[in-house]
């Protein structure tokens, strides 16, 4: 194609609105053309070609087509590896700028490089930009310059940071779209992946959720309480930004919960050991019973503790968990079963339509307690305390596990407090064998 353009490579951005890759490319000189790549490296790596995910990915990839060619353009889609997929690029377009939004995570960390180089090569300009996150990694520092690790004050700052000024707000405007016939997208089928319906259940958008009654009501399982939009907020269909907004003007907590996102992002970044490794290396030296059995029992939602069990099935059948429930989950297997928080990290990464890998490692190692700003080691969630407290009438529980209070319904694997006494133990020997 004759005459120069700008790309900008979508990600974990999947929208036009609020989008400030796409929204500064398309006040530049040139044409914009917007692309998407189905990452080999990614989708190869996935056990199950049923992913919900993958499908999530999919609509909204068709939708914002269908959207981009409302206005005489389209969305290019590629399936290939990311160096590949700019190398066909650069023999079809002459391409001027390569816009995207950061990722913190470190495959994204180590594929940007990648393609920035490639780019400088061609003499293409690479500009990364803040998307993702309200305040970045390196931009949340103590007097001292050094990184927070600890919640509490990392939220004061980033809290001082927000009251700074307006958020400021990218918006998109058409005119500077490039023009081209529709584009060719090859299907589900042909990109290896069935189609999960459950992919449908997440289409939440802002304005489906009140945080005003947040604080009170988000413990509950049983009540339709918290956003569910981490799924929309973990592939860009909503913008963070939007959000903050909302939560500053309905209420604190839930703005908490949004810097404690960020404060996992930033603690990833910085240290990305923790994906393999305890943040607190002492924890490495804890001898987990890893017991095969349990674990698949945990998975499937058969440790005869109900709202465990409620909790892992609704994660099998749906692609979600509660919030509070996830913490549940993963106390039974890190303490009850004394089975390695990887494990059960994996598990939820295999699962969780919102998986993200910050979240999901920062939340398991809090848990764990070897994790930044972790709950200590000798804090054990009592599954029935969890159930009187939190689901009373078993509204929550019998909706998943219904054949409570039958024959059909397993006796807990393990007795509360032999297990609690087994895990405080087992953790002291570990901390203190690593001392010595």
């Amino acid at each position: 194609m004759s005459g120069k353009v700008n790309i900008v490579w979508l990600r974990r951005d999947l929208r036009l609105e609020d989008n400030h890759a796409l929204s500064l490319a398309l006040r530049g000189k040139y044409p914009v053309l917007v692309v998407f790549l189905f990452d080999r490296i990614i989708l190869d790596q996935l056990p199950d070609k049923n992913d919900a995910r993958v499908s999530f990915i999919y609509r909204q990839i068709e939708f914002l087509k269908r959207e981009l060619q409302q206005y005489g353009s389209d969305l290019l889609v590629g399936d290939t590896t990311p160096e590949l997929f700019f190398e066909q690029l650069s023999k079809r377009f002459t391409i001027h700028s390569l816009f995207y939004n950061r990722d913190y995570e470190p495959y994204a960390v180590d594929r940007d490089r990648k393609i920035d180089h490639w780019a400088h090569g061609k003499g293409i300009e690479s500009i990364s930009l803040k998307d993702h996150v309200v305040l970045e990694p390196q931009e949340i520092r103590k007097p001292d310059h050094t990184a927070y690790s600890v919640f509490t004050p990392y939220y004061k700052k980033w809290r001082e940071k927000l009251a700074d000024g307006p958020l400021t707000r990218y918006p998109f405007q058409t005119n500077n779209l490039l023009k081209t016939t529709p584009l060719p997208l090859k299907s589900l089928q042909d990109l290896g992946f069935k189609y999960n319906p459950l992919e449908s259940t997440f289409k939440r958008h802002i304005g489906d959720f009140s945080a005003i009654h947040y604080e009170q009501n988000r413990d509950f399982p049983a009540k339709n309480a918290t956003s569910r939009l981490s799924t929309a907020l973990r592939f860009g269909t909503v913008s963070i930004r939007s959000l903050v907004v909302q939560a500053l003007k309905e209420n604190e907590v839930f703005l908490k919960e949004l810097a404690w996102r960020e404060f996992f992002i930033s603690i990833l970044h910085l240290y990305p050991h923790v994906v393999t490794r305890s943040f607190k290396p002492q924890y490495d030296a804890i001898t987990w019973r890893n017991d095969l059995k349990e674990f698949e029992l945990w998975q499937k939602g058969l440790t005869g503790y109900p709202l465990v069990d409620a909790a892992m099935r609704e994660l099998n059948e749906t692609g979600y968990m509660h919030n509070r429930m996830r913490m549940v989950a993963a106390s039974f297997l890190c303490k009850h079963l004394l089975i390695d928080w990887r494990w059960g990290e994996s598990y939820f990464a295999q699962k969780l339509m919102d998986y993200e890998l910050a979240s999901n490692n920062g939340n398991w190692q809090w848990v764990a307690g070897s994790g930044c700003d972790a709950a200590p080691y000798f804090r054990v969630f009592n599954p029935y305390s969890q159930q009187e407290k939190f689901d009373p009438q078993l509204t929550y529980t019998r909706r998943w596990v219904r054949e409570l209070g039958s024959s059909k319904y397993p006796k807990p694997i393990v007795e509360h407090s032999i297990a609690r006494d087994r895990a405080l133990q087992t953790y002291k020997e570990g901390l203190a064998s690593f001392s010595s």
